[in-house]
């Protein structure tokens, strides 16, 4: 959200480097793997490659996947990405994936199918599982919430197979109100909660996600409050005053309030 920013970009090389320094002192048995933003092409194959060897120390290793790739304004859809991490992401990342968060564009372009009602988006996620994850989340979408326009929806999926083979699918809609203005750092903190809330509620997704949503509105809310003050009365919050209230909202993220509730579908 900042007009400059310095700093390095990590490289494929260096994070291998550093991952076979993990396994040289045999600290590479982890529960988790999250993976947000990435522009590089070789970087995001080399995470796949340490996900599968990681899954070979611990097969119940959960690798949390948001696959950031662009967003729609005004109903247009574009990359902010380079577009030859599309393939990458869509048959290398995904399908080694347990739990996925695109917003609608980016479950758009994984599929190659346009969402325009709510029906869509529940054959996309469909097609997503097919594709590998259990957990489909699409964090945003531009769908009319029942609600009414003041809400924007978020849609889960969670598909699991039984021993006997049967198939179970738990899937639900969230819609929370909208906050007016624009955030930076939303999805990688849905993204990251999510995780955490998956981890204590593993076969409840409904309320993994109430937890998540609920305190995406305690910290949004807290920080335009904030925001609205440090601009001043009229003026517009800049950048810096709108950085997430997040060390603010610790409270709200270890136990937040449920403000928000998810509709089984």
């Amino acid at each position: 959200g900042y007009a400059h920013w310095k700093g390095q970009v990590l490289n494929s090389d260096e994070l291998h480097e550093l991952y076979e320094g993990l396994k040289l002192n045999k600290v590479n048995r982890y529960d988790y793997v999250l993976t947000g933003y990435t522009r590089d092409t070789s970087f995001l194959a080399m995470v796949v490659d340490i996900v599968q060897e990681l899954k070979q120390q611990n097969s119940n290793l959960v690798y949390v996947c948001d696959p950031v790739m662009g967003d729609k304004w005004n109903g247009e859809g574009s990359m902010y990405v380079p577009k030859d991490l599309l393939p990458v992401y869509r048959d290398k990342v995904v399908p080694v994936a347990d739990i996925i968060t695109p917003n609608q564009f980016e479950a758009e372009l994984l599929t190659g199918r346009k969402i325009y009602t709510e029906k869509d988006a529940l054959e996309v996620m469909d097609m997503l599982h097919a594709m590998g994850p259990e957990t489909v989340v699409i964090t945003s979408s531009d769908l009319q919430a029942p609600l009414g326009n003041d809400y924007l929806i978020a849609l889960g999926s969670h598909r699991k197979t039984k021993a006997d083979g049967t198939r179970i699918t738990q899937r639900i809609r969230v819609e929370s109100p909208k906050v007016d203005a624009v955030f930076v750092g939303t999805g990688d903190l849905f993204a990251a909660m999510l995780l955490a809330w998956t981890h204590k509620h593993p076969n409840n997704l409904k309320v993994a996600c109430e937890k998540t949503v609920s305190a995406m509105q305690h910290v949004l809310q807290r920080t335009i409050k904030s925001a609205k003050v440090q601009a001043g009365e009229g003026n517009k919050p800049n950048s810096a005053q709108l950085e997430l209230r997040m060390v603010q909202s610790k409270k709200d993220i270890e136990n937040p309030e449920i403000i928000v509730k998810a509709t089984v579908l």
